[in-house]
């Protein structure tokens, strides 16, 4: 296990957690968290061990949000958000860019610099009880273009908005509906649920999953993915990923896949 200021992480079967760790202000970011949060996930990444990021916070809550003490805190009276403001982007950015599968993990508040990071990730998974905003409109905050973008992506412009507009705060049963949370849990079956999820991701072709994730990236992006397609395209073959694939569903086991990972 390592720990970090806000930050902490550990491995376990090919699952890395990483945890947000300030229980005592609901896993609230403070300035040097966002700053270390790409640092740390990147580690992660960097692991050859670890197959699949879990993000978490310690104790009830997911995340509260950004720590409203550093908002203004900047050198810069003109604009004291600057460090804030590029911090945060830059952790919304470490996890859309993330070539390995990201899970958010999420019970009780979720809200804010957190709803961003959750929806940064691949997937989220929350328990009944949670709840979920974007609450720039309390605090006169111009939201910025990437988590618009991100919330866009998930739940369309119509839900966007209301989330936005309103500043309000939706139920998980509401966020599910919508298309916010992909997996939703009855009371005490969060970690149950993420187990399962990360232990079939874990078991996937991690070749096929790189490529979903740039092929996802590039298009949202509106890039042309083609020349990285078929460039996986060819390494599924060059690397036996696709053989070993095609060999174990015709003997009927479980597939022993021999790509280690790589670029995306």
């Amino acid at each position: 296990m390592t720990t970090v200021e806000g930050l902490s992480t550990y491995v376990d079967g090919g699952v890395a957690r990483l945890v947000l760790d300030r229980p005592a202000k609901r896993n609230a970011m403070s300035l040097e968290m966002w700053q270390r949060f790409p640092h740390v996930l990147g580690d992660l990444v960097e692991d050859p061990a670890v197959r699949v990021v879990v993000v978490v916070g310690a104790g009830d809550h997911f995340c509260a949000g950004a720590d409203i003490g550093d908002l203004l805190s900047g050198p810069d009276p003109a604009d004291p958000m600057v460090p804030v403001r590029e911090a945060d982007l830059a952790a919304q950015r470490a996890l859309l860019d993330c070539r390995k599968p990201t899970v958010a993990a999420v019970r009780g508040s979720c809200i804010g610099g957190g709803l961003e990071l959750a929806a940064s990730c691949d997937l989220r998974v929350a328990e009944e009880g949670a709840r979920f905003g974007v609450t720039p409109a309390r605090l006169g905050v111009a939201y910025a273009p990437t988590g618009i973008r991100t919330l866009l992506d998930l739940v369309g412009p119509a839900t966007t908005r209301r989330l936005l507009l309103t500043a309000g705060l939706i139920d998980a049963l509401e966020a599910h509906r919508v298309g916010l949370v992909d997996v939703l849990t009855g009371p005490g079956e969060l970690d149950d649920a993420v187990a399962g999820l990360t232990d079939e991701l874990c078991s996937r072709s991690q070749l096929t999953i790189a490529a979903v994730k740039e092929t996802v990236r590039l298009l949202l992006d509106g890039e042309d993915p083609e020349p990285a397609a078929q460039a996986r395209y060819r390494e599924t073959i060059a690397s036996g990923e696709l053989a070993e694939g095609v060999l174990a569903f015709t003997e009927r086991r479980d597939p022993r896949f021999p790509w280690a990972g790589g670029p995306a």
